[in-house]
């Protein structure tokens, strides 16, 4: 490998939820969250694509939302986690994303996965027994688009013309072999908050996926790990529940009924199946150095989902992530130097 150890970077991932109907309100609170993002330093914002409503509302739109973000921030890379590519056309796709990165300097960065609602598959008219294979297909076409290749018929290339992605493609996996094949496919990894249907601690699941990804790694540059996990520092651990532990609990009794969690679990249950990580910053750095998947990862991506705090308690929680948490864990803003320029 010629790269060097790419060095941790800090990011964060909205699921552009809120409490009500009011989806123009939840945008630009979660618009408001890139701005401040890039003021403290976060060197990735991540959004996830949802078709279907989440409760409180969900993207459906993420290039978007992501080139409105783009006109809104001068350094932070825009991200998405993930971007359900069954559902897309790999080649208008291509288009939408060579723009966002056009219009921001080059910040961008794209997260694909196979996506996981029937009904959403329902309504594009595809068939979700075959997400797989078409996550596969499309995935083969939105590469060599972005590479600047014919796609769709002789003579066609996208515009604008696409920057160098080689390195800016991810894909998300659950399972060993589902991290072999983004291994292979020459994606950086994704791993989830948590891992639904284990007994087992999240991070005990995912370290062996982790570590088949980097056993399976054989292109020549260095490999990255996005690590998602829920952090929500506070004052203290009773803040920190206050804010989010009935929000948790109610989505874990939610997925008790498809089977992911036990029934009836518990809200403590709902924390430890969550692979939660609250309470004041100094706790939430002594839970980190006991992670098993951390000391792999290049990318440690902050969320509050399935929690959906106030704006002032997410903002400042944002604030205490990248004071003292992530600082303690070996972050630290990037230099000036390897920033990204501000868009045209």
């Amino acid at each position: 490998m010629t790269d060097r150890t790419p060095r941790l970077r800090l990011g964060f991932l909205t699921h552009v939820q809120g409490r009500d109907a009011d989806l123009a309100r939840t945008y630009r609170n979660a618009q408001e969250l890139f701005v401040v993002a890039d003021e403290l330093g976060f060197d990735v914002g991540w959004v996830a694509q949802h078709h279907v409503s989440l409760g409180g509302g969900g993207l459906s739109s993420p290039w978007t939302f992501l080139a409105h973000a783009a006109a809104r921030t001068t350094r932070i890379r825009l991200g998405t986690a993930i971007t359900v590519l069954p559902l897309e056309d790999p080649i208008r796709l291509a288009e939408d994303v060579a723009t966002v990165d056009t219009l921001s300097g080059g910040r961008v960065e794209i997260g694909v996965g196979s996506g996981s609602s029937d009904v959403e598959f329902a309504a594009f008219g595809k068939d979700a027994a075959r997400r797989r294979e078409l996550t596969s297909e499309n995935l083969a076409v939105l590469r060599r688009a972005l590479a600047g290749e014919e796609v769709g018929t002789s003579g066609f290339r996208i515009q604008p013309p696409p920057g160098d992605f080689n390195g800016r493609l991810w894909q998300g996996a659950f399972s060993a072999q589902g991290a072999r094949y983004a291994a292979a496919a020459g994606s950086n990894l994704l791993l989830n908050r948590a891992a639904y249907g284990y007994d087992t601690p999240t991070d005990e699941v995912q370290r062996p996926w982790a570590d088949a990804f980097l056993d399976a790694w054989d292109t020549p540059r260095r490999p990255r790990i996005g690590l998602s996990r829920l952090v929500f520092p506070a004052k203290d651990r009773r803040t920190a529940l206050r804010q989010i532990g009935d929000d948790v609990h109610r989505a874990a009794l939610r997925m008790s009924a498809s089977g992911a969690f036990p029934k009836d679990v518990s809200a403590n249950e709902a924390l430890r199946r969550f692979h939660a990580f609250h309470g004041a910053p100094e706790e939430i750095v002594e839970q980190f150095h006991k992670e098993r998947v951390l000391p792999v990862a290049t990318d440690l991506i902050a969320q509050f989902n399935p929690a959906v705090p106030d704006q002032d308690a997410t903002i400042r929680a944002l604030e205490l992530i990248a004071a003292d948490v992530a600082p303690a864990l070996g972050w630290q803003p990037a230099a000036t130097t390897e920033r990204p320029s501000a868009g045209v």
